[in-house]
């Protein structure tokens, strides 16, 4: 039997766990913030889902989805990202007719993708991700960027760097396609398989290949920023301006044109530049995506969204170095000695629960000095001791574990003295 962790998956243990929910904490708190509410999707799909939404020149559906056949024949995929899911959801959950526009949603849980391993990658990753459904006021582009800068500024990195792109409207980038056929079809031979096949279906998708991205055809490949009409011109340029007023520093990419065919208008990435970080700098990306509710045969809606993986965020803290103070405060363990000790120790433990505080004991029936160093080793900032002579006497010893100084309580008394030491 192999018992090992399957390849590109990881077990979070307890004092990783720790700075999870310290982060998604964080996040939370964010969102809250902004009025983002959450919501939950199922781990997996209809493969259509993804298929229609993400897009079928993607890498994410040729190349890695998990994908399978249940039972009664139908073909399931686990979810790969999470945008597809929510705009699935806000369409057969008629969303669009919430008398409260824009919707404004969140989500956080595990993705799925067969990719190779590496730093900060895996075969299955937490994503956190937010859409805003309903509005194509240029506003909400900016807030969306300013919230996921927020994110990471709250977990205490600096070293961000925001890069901004516009791929125009449906009738610019028709216009930008065929410019992009036009330069690349005279030698696509020289490209990769991938960028063979995508080149009448979705030529935009050759300028995001990792194989062919020093080829020279890419230095010189007509930007899309030449080829925005009017319309979209001034949208970004209003982006920009909420940008500008904003304070959030940025740069623009006409080369930026993320992995999904769903984008349109706005895209973004946010890259960190913390050194040692390693070749892959990007942290976030997300985008507008205009017809991809009526995709899923919901009404004419405009979204916009981005999504971040939690592991990548990790590694650029740690590439930082941002040291995290974790409220893990363990206020009373108690030291029990004999049997009607222990036993008496079960209800007191209880009751200090119940009371709001946290509290722990031994449980292997070791000697009291054994105790002692479990409490120390538990950074308690009290420890209770109680034995044969203290259940007599109808009192417990407590040690304060900072200044050492010891003293007897009586039992009857013990919760509402102990209260009065933490007001």
């Amino acid at each position: 039997m192999n018992v090992q962790i399957p390849r590109g998956t990881q077990d979070i243990l307890p004092e990783q766990a720790r700075l999870w929910q310290w982060i998604e904490n964080k996040v939370k708190e964010v969102t809250k913030k902004y009025r983002y509410e959450e919501i939950r999707t199922p781990i997996f799909e209809h493969t259509e889902i993804f298929a229609r939404g993400v897009g079928d020149t993607t890498d994410i559906v040729q190349k890695e989805m998990y994908s399978f056949q249940d039972r009664g024949g139908r073909d399931l995929t686990l979810r790969p990202e999470g945008t597809a899911s929510v705009v699935r959801s806000f369409v057969e959950n008629k969303m669009f007719g919430y008398p409260n526009q824009p919707i404004k949603l969140y989500y956080m849980g595990p993705m799925f993708r067969y990719e190779r391993p590496q730093s900060g990658r895996y075969r299955q990753f937490v994503q956190f991700g937010v859409e805003a459904l309903g509005s194509a006021d240029p506003a909400i582009d900016a807030e969306v960027i300013a919230l996921a800068m927020d994110i990471y500024k709250s977990v205490g990195l600096k070293n961000l760097n925001l890069v901004i792109n516009s791929l125009g409207d449906k009738e610019s980038r028709l216009e930008h396609r065929e410019a992009l056929i036009n330069h690349f079809k005279p030698r696509i031979g020289e490209f990769c398989k991938d960028c063979q096949s995508r080149l009448e279906k979705n030529p935009l998708r050759i300028l995001d290949c990792k194989v062919d991205r020093d080829h020279e055809l890419m230095e010189t490949a007509p930007s899309i920023l030449d080829y925005l009409n009017d319309d979209s011109k001034e949208y970004f340029a209003k982006v920009q301006q909420y940008l500008d007023g904003l304070g959030i520093e940025y740069t623009v990419d006409s080369t930026l044109v993320r992995g999904l065919d769903y984008y349109n208008q706005t895209t973004f990435e946010i890259m960190s530049s913390a050194p040692g970080f390693g070749a892959i700098t990007t942290l976030c990306g997300g985008g507008r995506y205009n017809g991809l509710v009526e995709e899923f045969g919901g009404p004419e809606t405009p979204g916009i969204g981005f999504a971040l993986s939690i592991e990548r965020l990790i590694a650029a803290m740690e590439a930082e170095n941002v040291q995290v103070d974790f409220d893990d405060q363990l206020d009373f363990y108690i030291v029990a000695l004999g049997d009607a000790a222990k036993d008496y120790s079960v209800k007191l433990l209880a009751d200090l629960r119940n009371n709001g505080f946290t509290a722990d004991r031994d449980y292997q029936d070791r000697k009291m000095k054994a105790q002692m160093k479990s409490a120390n080793r538990l950074n308690a900032n009290y420890v209770v001791i109680i034995g044969e002579d203290e259940l007599e006497k109808g009192e417990v010893q407590v040690k304060n574990m900072q200044s050492g100084e010891q003293e007897e309580v009586k039992l009857s008394e013990f919760i509402d003295v102990v209260k009065q030491w933490f007001n």
